[in-house]
């Protein structure tokens, strides 16, 4: 004949038992997450479409494993399947938090802390650019502790082929609009400064140098004892929306394409790009 255990006995051991098993659960929870958020950056990075054997081959987990987590996740509406073709794709929850991303992705604020890093660790001026309609403008602009003197400040248009901002923006966008600008740059430019560029083709090849290099770079062109670095930054659509720029004095500024002021623009412009949604 058992023996009855009192109630008050009863719920402390189910406490007990619930205590033990809480953070296996937890763990098991937090896996199953993780798990769900592979599945589904995965669907993401293959262009928002994929059948379910591709996508598992690119998580590396089983189709059967994968599968459960897509009806997770059709269950939230962050996935969809198009029964015509099998395939699984975004869903409306994943666009609406894809539209909000985007909304926050603003280039100034996501460039400043680049900017600071740049200040901070080259001890240079550094700049954010933008294209206006007069040509690359200065949005944002930080100097270090003792800085060089320039005049130029936020609000400055810069020059399209002179300046090493300029030469970003033309290197990157295909926009007739740009290209007329440089072109009447050139008409009017004086003859020591046309000099410096290719004799038959100077902004096409000027175009496929900034392409190659991933950069632009001057020395004493656009203001005289002033060498610049600059960098594109790229949107989520793959344009180029900004220009990270940092300039100093040309004795102690290395724009060698090894150099560590080259290196660390470049960087900072592609984790910025990155931060804007950017995947090429």
């Amino acid at each position: 004949m058992s023996k009855a255990v009192p109630p008050s006995e009863t719920s402390a051991a189910d406490s007990d038992l619930e205590s033990a098993a809480s953070p296996r659960a937890r763990r098991q929870r937090v896996q199953a997450a993780e798990t769900g958020m592979v599945v589904l950056k995965g669907l993401a990075r293959m262009g928002g479409r994929a059948s379910l054997t591709a996508l598992a081959a690119h998580v590396g987990e089983s189709p059967a494993k994968v599968h459960r987590y897509l009806m997770s996740l059709m269950a939230e509406g962050l996935v969809d399947q198009e029964v015509a073709t099998q395939q699984y794709h975004l869903g409306l929850e994943a666009l609406f938090v894809g539209v909000a991303a985007m909304r926050q992705a603003d280039p100034l604020r996501i460039s400043e802390p680049a900017l600071i890093r740049l200040r901070e660790s080259l001890a240079v001026t550094c700049f954010i650019a933008v294209m206006g309609n007069k040509g690359p403008t200065i949005v944002r602009f930080e100097e270090p502790g003792l800085p060089i003197t320039v005049n130029v400040r936020v609000g400055s248009v810069l020059s399209m082929l002179w300046s090493a901002t300029g030469r970003a923006f033309l290197g990157a966008l295909d926009e007739a609009p740009v290209q007329q600008m440089a072109l009447a740059e050139l008409a009017d430019a004086p003859q020591d400064l046309r000099a410096l560029l290719d004799r038959d083709d100077p902004i096409g090849v000027l175009r496929r140098d900034v392409r190659a290099a991933g950069c632009a770079t001057v020395k004493d062109t656009n203001l005289r004892g002033i060498s610049a670095v600059s960098a594109p930054l790229y949107d989520h659509t793959g344009r180029p929306c900004a220009v990270l720029t940092a300039l100093g004095a040309t004795g102690g500024f290395d724009v060698s394409p090894g150099g560590k002021v080259v290196a660390a623009v470049k960087k900072e412009a592609a984790a910025a790009s990155a931060a804007l949604g950017y995947t090429g």
